[in-house]
């Protein structure tokens, strides 16, 4: 027999049918006493969390004990998980959106519980909270609002980094009630909180606490709308008001014929959704739970509605997320349902999907009719087809959703052009929400829901209740990497299991082995985290990215693997960023000594060292015995200094660090040091007896006595030649030069007359001749007598004596070039040159 029609047992709302769905039966014990326990639903028909209230009287049974425990339940009623409790009176127990168990206690302590199985980290609320104790909590999807015994509140907006903040002082007096408005429906997007103290309602926020002025408190409840437009106000006597967020419009006032105030009150603003469906949009409406009943008012703002009787004990819980409102009950969480469906499904629809889905039926007859009907609605079939498909994605009963999967198949067949991704993205869809809907699993998520959560977080959600097989299947039905899935199944692995270390190793290996995207990283800090660091390092070298195994490594401390994995994996960032660790942590000895079996660690630590930090490398040129490297960079600091006393100081130590080498190279490399540091001395004093100001400081020994010469100090020059044992040729060069440089022609002349020269005569003719002076540089030309005639013809030419130049001619019986030396003069030197040329012709 198939099920009944979605629109049995309707009631109506306003303008609307809404209807109560079963979704699970039996879904807890009948001796659990909910009403005597503080309950969080997580939103997107997440996991339920059970602490006993403990300001409650406690029924002893047997067999139980008086142990406090969070209990964590799939909503189809499965324990997930019992967290043991020892940690204060609990005040405040939510769910973020990441399915994030928060728990807070009296003295402000916060714990976040990650995943459903222990895992959390806590912070405290402070500013107060230890000293005067948390009264309440009220949660949204990323925060909460915590109220203290002073009436003070704090406020904390984001979880993954809390930073707990006072809002605006509050006033003093008794709060009978209090509710907020989340950031997202604020105009200062900072939360809001509404206050009911004494007669009247304080709206607080950062900055300041504004009194509402309401004269007819005090109200025991207070509730705001999901969208934030509007809040709900039940006094003492059980009316209930309903305004605006801002207090400027008032829109009902309720006078219900039960006296006695509700036990909770949530506002539901155009969606309302019971346990885990659902509705279309309605008009803005408010449920109310009254006590010690099982009856649930259900009315809308301008007029009492509908009330239903829930069996047998209900316990709502509020869920700001989404928009949504869901009742936990003992035998089944009950919905309220409307979307689509009413269009296709009302008594006496004529609409195209109502009449599509009729023609189903007469095709399983085998009616003529269908067709008929299919040519009734032609022009409309496409919308008709949309419809059934977004129908069928709005139905719990899996009969009715292929009822409407077929339709729309039926009506697509019939079309020549409609593109058909929605209906197999749909039918896909479906395949993963009964999935995930079956009692085993417990996730009764609507489509809705299920669209606005996405697949990859219901995957992970799936992964935090260690569901791995269907994770995975649900992840290769949908395209969707599953590398996640198998790293955390290997980090649970790790944790729990009590084999040996290559065993475990071994078997997650195997398992993860041709896998895509495993990260061995995070399962070898897992495994690290539970004090097996040998796993981890055993499993970090099945880890093929060195970035990844690298920090981990150095968390472990396995330093020197942690150095050698980088040095393999030829990232020099990744090297630096080791040695930079080590070097931070390691004594400077421990730490030459291991980069030194290891040549590229100890190149990049002196290529680092060069730029940034010289004292590390001269020590680590000392720790190799490099004397030489080192006293090079000493050298280089001395040539860098201005201060003349840290020069000389830097000097000495380059020269002493040779000092003991046997090395010819290094010793003249020392005996270099020496002499530059003692040539400062000399330029100091020089400075001081022949300068006003710095002439010589920093002077090389050359550039000294070429400065001196040419200065007019040729006996300082000659005695700094002797102190420095300046070869005679080097001072010979800076002479002629500096004398030349001086235009000292008396002095070059007096030299010239020397019968010997360490340079020869020819640099004196050439640097003369260079400065001008041809008469100058003939002097030196007979002197050149090392040089062949041809040389020495040109240098009296230069010299614009040219009847020199054919004496030398002459002299080499050189006719040719007596006469190209007549083609170039006349006069009397052409004449004479002609008498040579006469002399050496043979006569006839």
């Amino acid at each position: 027999m198939a099920p009944s029609n979605p629109l049995a047992n309707w009631e109506r709302l306003g303008s609307s049918f809404y209807r109560k769905v079963p979704v699970y039966y039996s879904v807890f014990d009948e001796d659990v006493e909910l009403e005597n326990y503080i309950v969080a639903a997580a939103p997107y028909g997440g996991a339920i969390a059970l602490h006993r209230d403990e300001s409650k009287p406690f029924r002893f049974k047997d067999a139980q004990t008086t142990k406090s425990n969070i209990d964590i339940y799939s909503r189809s009623g499965n324990l997930i998980n019992r967290l043991n409790w020892e940690h204060g009176t609990i005040r405040g127990l939510g769910w973020s959106d990441q399915e994030e168990l928060l728990v807070i206690t009296e003295d402000g302590t916060v714990r976040r519980y990650f995943g459903l199985y222990g895992d959390f980290t806590s912070f405290s609320l402070g500013n107060g909270a230890e000293e005067y104790g948390v009264r309440a909590c009220r949660f949204w999807n990323s925060g909460f609002v915590a109220l203290l015994s002073n009436n003070q509140l704090i406020a904390v907006s984001n979880y993954d980094e809390p930073r707990p903040k006072l809002l605006a002082a509050c006033p003093e007096g008794e709060v009978a009630s209090w509710s907020l408005i989340p950031p997202a429906y604020t105009l200062s997007r900072s939360v809001e909180v509404l206050l009911a103290v004494d007669k009247t309602v304080y709206l607080i926020d950062p900055t300041e606490a504004e009194d509402k002025v309401l004269q007819n408190g005090p109200f025991k409840h207070a509730s705001v709308s999901p969208t934030g437009r509007f809040v709900a106000l039940i006094t003492a006597e059980g009316k209930v008001w309903v305004v605006s967020s801002d207090f400027q419009s008032k829109f009902s006032e309720y006078d219900p014929e039960s006296r006695v105030t509700p036990r909770t009150v949530a506002g539901v603003v155009m969606m309302l959704l019971l346990s885990h469906g659902r509705t279309r949009c309605i008009s803005s409406a408010l449920m109310a739970l009254l006590p010690d009943t099982t009856t649930m008012e259900l009315f809308m703002f301008y007029q009492s509605l509908t009330a239903w009787d829930l069996s047998p004990t209900i316990h709502t819980n509020i869920c700001i997320k989404s928009q949504v409102r869901r009742l936990v009950s003992y035998s089944a969480p009950e919905l309220t349902l409307a979307d689509v469906t009413e269009a296709i499904f009302r008594l006496g629809s004529t609409s195209p999907a109502s009449v599509l889905l009729d023609s189903i039926d007469l095709l399983d007859r085998k009616s003529p009719k269908a067709d008929e009907n299919i040519q009734r609605i032609r022009s409309s079939l496409p919308e008709a087809v949309d419809t059934c498909v977004k129908a069928a994605g709005h139905e719990f009963d899996v009969h009715w959703q292929k009822r409407l999967l077929k339709a729309a198949s039926f009506g697509k067949s019939v079309l020549d052009l409609y593109n058909s991704d929605e209906f197999v993205e749909m039918t896909e869809k479906l395949r993963v929400l009964q999935a995930v809907r079956d009692f085993k699993i417990g996730l009764p998520i609507s489509y809705e829901q299920y669209m606005r959560l996405t697949s990859e977080k219901l995957i992970e959600r799936l992964v935090n209740r260690r569901e791995y097989l269907l994770a995975i299947r649900v992840s290769e039905y949908l395209q969707i990497p599953a590398d996640k899935i198998y790293v955390h199944w290997a980090s649970q692995k790790v944790k729990v299991s009590t084999v040996d270390d290559e065993a475990v190793c071994r078997l997650i290996v195997q398992r993860l082995e041709g896998k895509p995207g495993i990260s061995f990283e995070v399962i070898a800090q897992a495994a690290y985290d539970e004090g097996r660091a040998h796993l981890a390092t055993q499993l970090l070298n099945h880890e093929p990215r060195a970035g990844k195994q690298v920090p981990l490594l150095l968390n472990m401390e396995e330093d020197e693997i942690a150095l050698d994995k980088a040095i393999q994996s030829g990232d020099d960032d990744l090297i630096n960023y080791v040695l930079i660790h080590l070097k931070g942590k390691l004594p400077l000895a421990s730490f030459f000594r291991m980069i030194n079996t290891r040549p590229t660690a100890s190149a990049l630590v002196e290529t680092t060292a060069r730029g940034e930090d010289t004292e590390l490398l001269k020590d680590l040129f000392y720790q190799d015995d490099r004397p030489v490297d080192g006293s090079n960079v000493l050298l280089s600091e001395a040539l860098s200094e201005t201060d003349l006393a840290r020069k000389q100081e830097k000097l000495q130590l380059a020269s002493r660090l040779l000092a003991d080498s046997k090395d010819p190279t290094v010793v003249l490399h020392q005996k270099l040091l020496s002499e530059s540091s003692q040539l400062l001395k000399v330029q100091e004093a020089l400075d001081k007896d022949l300068a006003e100001r710095s002439e010589f400081l920093g002077l090389s020994l050359n550039e000294t006595i070429y400065r001196l010469i040419r200065s007019g100090y040729g006996k300082r020059a000659q005695k700094i030649q002797g102190d420095f044992k300046m070869p005679e040729k080097t001072y010979w060069w800076l002479r002629l030069r500096a004398l030349v440089a001086k235009r000292d022609w008396g002095e070059l002349e007096e030299i010239g007359k020397v019968k010997k020269s360490p340079i020869g005569w020819e640099p004196f003719y050439n640097e003369i001749l260079g400065a001008g002076n041809t008469k100058l540089a003939s002097v030196f030309v007979p002197k050149c007598t090392n040089l062949p005639a041809e040389d020495r013809i040109e240098m009296w030419v230069k010299c614009g004596m040219i009847v020199k130049a054919g004496e030398e001619a002459f002299k080499a019986k050189d006719v040719n070039t007596l006469e190209n030396l007549q083609s170039k003069t006349s006069g009397p030197s052409a004449v004479e040159i002609g008498r040579m040329i006469n002399q050496l012709r043979p006569k006839k």
